[in-house]
């Protein structure tokens, strides 16, 4: 008989070992499952064993992000759009920062890049429903806007979860957009009425 596995022992270990290495907890496979009620079989059952959970660790990372990103719902203002998606990258951020921290260490190998690829194309998709709208100039390069808004989220997140910065440094992801989407065509008062509408990152209590 066939066991079937339990998504939820999975996470707990993705999450326990993302949070030894944030806090350099040395992890072997008695001190990752010590406390947790979970035996070592389990890390060869859900992972193949610790490569595969260094692999999925860094994996769930952007299954997170992705998810998160996908409830952010098109709505006919695809500048809140963006605004709305960065937030959402923000949230996701702060939700999981031991993956977070993860994520972005090519020290770890992915299970599926073009998965993790993915996350940006969101942006880039919105990026070109604001200029079939007329939002931004024709000339806009769709993958350089995502990127450089991609920047700004990536950038906050890193000083606020794993830097220095108060949350209240979230703030500044407002004018920052509005200066990048207004200098890519946008009309100022209207490009910063969507991007307050749509940049509001929800932060843990």
């Amino acid at each position: 008989m066939v066991r079937t596995k339990d998504p939820a022992i999975r996470s707990l270990l993705i999450d326990r070992a993302a949070h030894m290495l944030s806090t350099r907890q040395p992890i072997t496979l008695r001190s990752l499952v010590a406390g947790t009620g979970v035996s070592t079989m389990a890390v060869y059952t859900y992972f193949g064993g610790m490569d595969g959970l260094w692999k999925a660790m860094r994996q769930e990372g952007f299954t997170r992000l992705a998810a998160q990103l996908d409830t952010v719902s098109p709505t006919p203002d695809p500048i809140h759009d963006l605004a709305a998606l960065g937030a959402a990258y923000l949230s996701n951020a702060l939700a999981s920062p031991d993956l977070y921290r993860i994520m972005f260490d090519a020290g770890f190998e992915l299970e599926d890049a073009a998965a993790a690829d993915a996350t940006l194309h969101h942006l880039v998709r919105t990026v070109e429903r604001a200029k079939t709208t007329g939002r931004l100039r024709p000339d806009v390069a769709p993958l350089e806007l995502a990127t450089q808004s991609w920047t700004i989220g990536h950038g906050l997140a890193s000083l606020v979860v794993t830097g220095p910065l108060p949350h209240e440094a979230l703030a500044h992801g407002t004018p920052l957009l509005t200066a990048l989407f207004t200098s890519a065509g946008d009309d100022p008062d209207q490009c910063r009425r969507s991007v307050e509408r749509g940049w509001r990152p929800t932060i843990p209590s």
